[in-house]
């Protein structure tokens, strides 16, 4: 559904990710993962050749189809669900980067898989995650990812293919003659609301809209980061708060589809920083059982606003990546349940030790769910002087 022109403008703008993610800069012989679905083979034709023209090593990982992907949870037995194939963890301690084509045949293949098992398999592939995370603190990693269009995801999303992939053209900039310029003046846009934002002594910031009255706590040692490259398209700024300081409700107005399940309607009431009750008008039960998957499952590992302005997505994806990125007329906010991001730590990531992130109230888990909100909303700052100063209304930043 995406022309060749379009291809080639998206394999541009990937590889303008790829670099912009990374702190340091990429030298010939470094190592690079291409995984693709099979329908996005395509775009991984192009960025192969790229990467390779770059003088950069390409493994090239073709994903499971649905039916291999539910074999695999269905058939395996309890050794085989955490099996991990030997040399995947040298390959993963020499990777220099990683770029992920999303293309899916089925939303729900999964449906009928006990969560459970889906979650043990995640929990064992853990470390890896950790390898990766070290190496991007210390600059010698880069991630991005981005979606191809596929019947499935227009499916479930209500549109025709048609409809969708011109969604992902005009939410990447494709149908712009220059589209890494386009990149590279939000990029600077987006540099400046950071700054502000991390000018100021924030304390706790409290979200309200219609269905959500919750309070953040930043915590100490944090700074807002976001639209940096790694995701493919992001408009999101956000940062990793202090998990033990969050109270009140959230609802999540978004579907969402994870792991081959569809969930509707979430609602997450927190105490003491953990989520204590979680309901949903579809899917609770497997909401449920994504919470237990393990003691920071419960937890806020990110707290994220999508300013208006930047995104042009205004239409349900059934796809967090757009989803969380939603634009519209009010923007979005999203909260992360599980797994904190590191990078969001003002001083040197590097330097930040299993002990510090503990005392620092960095989440530890092997979920990170995004979950989205809507809703016409206002997040209103408490600073350190006293005073409260409101940050975003009507879907944009007030700077």
């Amino acid at each position: 559904m995406l022309s060749r022109e379009k291809l080639e403008r998206y394999a541009d703008v990937l590889l303008w990710g790829l670099q912009t993610a990374r702190k340091g800069r990429f030298k010939k012989d470094e190592i690079v993962l291409l995984r693709f679905d099979p329908a996005a083979v395509g775009l991984a034709e192009r960025l192969q050749g790229r990467l390779l023209d770059m003088g950069l090593n390409v493994v090239v990982r073709p994903g499971l189809s649905p039916v291999m992907e539910h074999q695999f949870y269905d058939k395996s037995n309890d050794r085989q669900l955490v099996f991990l194939t030997p040399g995947e963890k040298q390959l993963y301690q020499n990777l220099n980067g990683n770029i992920y084509l999303h293309a899916p045949e089925s939303l729900t293949h999964l449906s009928d898989i006990d969560p459970a098992r889906i979650g043990k398999a995640a929990v064992a592939r853990k470390p890896f995650r950790e390898i990766l995370q070290k190496r991007e603190e210390q600059g010698t990693f880069g991630w991005t990812l981005c979606t191809v269009p596929t019947e499935e995801l227009a499916k479930q999303a209500g549109l025709t293919l048609r409809q969708y992939a011109g969604q992902v053209v005009r939410a990447c900039y494709l149908d712009k003659a220059e589209p890494v310029a386009a990149w590279k003046q939000i990029h600077k846009d987006a540099m400046a609301i950071k700054r502000w934002l991390n000018r100021m002594d924030i304390r706790s910031l409290r979200v309200e809209s219609k269905r959500t009255d919750l309070v953040i706590r930043p915590g100490e040692k944090r700074k807002w980061i976001g639209i940096s490259g790694h995701n493919i398209p992001s408009f999101e700024i956000f940062l990793s708060p202090d998990w033990r300081g969050t109270e009140g409700v959230y609802f999540a107005n978004q579907p969402s589809f994870r792991s081959g399940n569809y969930v509707e309607g979430v609602r997450l009431t927190f105490e003491k920083g953990v989520a204590v009750r979680a309901e949903a008008e579809k899917g609770e039960g497997f909401v449920r059982k994504q919470l237990a998957m393990d003691p920071g499952a419960a937890r806020i590992g990110e707290f994220s606003l999508t300013d208006r302005r930047f995104s042009r997505i205004n239409r349900f994806m059934a796809n967090t990546l757009y989803d969380e990125n939603y634009g519209g007329r009010q923007g979005n906010c999203h909260v992360a349940v599980g797994d904190s991001y590191s990078d969001t730590y003002s001083g040197d990531p590097a330097k930040l030790t299993r002990a510090m992130k503990k005392r620092l109230g960095f989440n530890d888990s092997a979920l990170h769910w995004d979950l989205v909100n809507t809703e016409k909303k206002t997040v209103t700052a408490r600073l350190g002087n006293g005073r409260r100063k409101v940050i975003y209304e009507n879907g944009m930043f007030t700077c």
